[in-house]
């Protein structure tokens, strides 16, 4: 006993050091979240999206009939203007000389006209007595007609030198804005060559290019368009004009749609439009993001998860699905049960089994200590 009872006296506190050296429990690692999406079945539509610009339905580029030195300009890019408005001005000095000299021009040939006529009737006078003969007769007939064809053709010279020199004026055809200007003051223009583009405001319509492949359905589409400024905001256009010739460089056809009811868009701006119809002959299928799709054994498949009852959490299982289309960002799937949950975003860590929380999921290590 005496031997006994010492060993133990010793062999009590090596315990409790040992004891309070020892590794505790290792925490609970909290469970990875991911991103899910649900299925939801509905008829199979065709779906694309084209990206275009804003324009006006009229928009012209306005030039000079004459060629000369533009001495103003009246507009900038942006600027409104009413019809009949001055946009810029010529120099019309070398005009205006011109419409003097056609009108002394046309008041020497009215002077001539008036002498042939006189002369014409003296001899006329003279004729009856048989003073003058039938051939002078018919020669001051001849002068007559003569002098009084020259006299109407200046008279449209003069007619042309005016309107010349009014078109040395340039005026906006409609009201509308300045979307363009390709000259400046001192610039010596053609005639006919551009040099401010007028489009009107009240129309505006939506131009995009559609690919070769998609133009019979772009045909029966349906349509809606949003700004890039506000691309919650969407609204419905419809096709007014399809180009029935691809463009040479680039195979696409050039397609104008304008908003369903009238409204005000900022011409220039970027718009993205979207186009839809039922598929003929379809089953329903369900869209997912490109980014759920991954393979087993060379079939497309998915991760779905299979939740735990009512808890936020569940495991993962590989799933085989059908892939009946694609849209830009989306596949349209079949052959998984309509609620299922897809997981969307890193299905190349995924396993079979792994518990994973959904989100909003509280982690059980956080829940249990909450109710302590």
């Amino acid at each position: 006993m005496r031997t006994i009872l010492p060993a133990a006296i010793f062999a009590a506190p090596l315990a409790a050091m040992l004891a309070a050296c020892a590794p505790g429990k290792p925490p609970v690692e909290p469970l990875r979240a991911v991103r899910t999406a649900e299925l939801r079945y509905n008829a199979a539509a065709e779906s694309n999206r084209y990206v275009g610009t804003v324009q006006s339905r009229h928009e012209v580029d306005q030039g000079f009939r004459v060629g000369g030195k533009i001495a103003q300009r009246k507009v900038d890019v942006g600027q409104a203007v009413r019809e009949g408005d001055v946009l810029a001005v010529l120099d019309d000095t070398d005009y205006r000389l011109a419409e003097e000299a056609a009108r002394q021009q046309l008041l020497a040939a009215a002077a001539q006209a008036r002498q042939a006529e006189s002369d014409r009737k003296r001899l006329e006078a003279l004729k009856a007595d048989g003073s003058v003969s039938a051939a002078d007769d018919e020669k001051a007939q001849t002068r007559a007609q003569e002098t009084r064809a020259a006299a109407e053709a200046e008279e449209r010279k003069l007619e042309l030198a005016r309107n010349r020199l009014k078109y040395t004026v340039l005026r906006a055809p409609r009201t509308g804005v300045v979307t363009n200007v390709r000259a400046e003051v001192g610039q010596v223009v053609a005639e006919g060559q551009p040099v401010v583009s007028v489009a009107g405001e009240g129309e505006p319509e939506i131009v995009v290019d559609v690919p070769e492949g998609q133009v019979e359905a772009f045909k029966t589409a349906r349509f809606t368009a949003s700004l890039a400024s506000a691309p919650d905001q969407t609204f419905e256009v419809i096709l007014r004009e399809l180009s029935p010739q691809a463009a040479a460089q680039t195979r696409t056809y050039r397609a104008r749609l304008k908003p369903a009811t009238l409204r005000q868009l900022p011409l220039g701006a970027t718009a993205t439009l979207v186009s839809s119809r039922n598929a003929p002959d379809s089953s329903p299928t369900a869209p997912i993001p490109a980014s759920a799709i991954t393979q087993v054994n060379g079939q497309p498949a998915v991760w779905i998860v299979r939740r735990k009852g009512a808890e936020p959490a569940g495991a993962v299982e590989l799933a085989r699905i059908t892939v009946n289309g694609y849209r830009n960002d989306e596949v349209l799937v079949s052959g998984l049960p309509a609620g299922e949950l897809v997981v969307t975003a890193g299905v190349q860590k995924m396993a079979p089994g792994l518990q994973v929380a959904l989100p909003n999921a509280v982690p059980t290590v956080a829940k249990n200590e909450a109710g302590r």
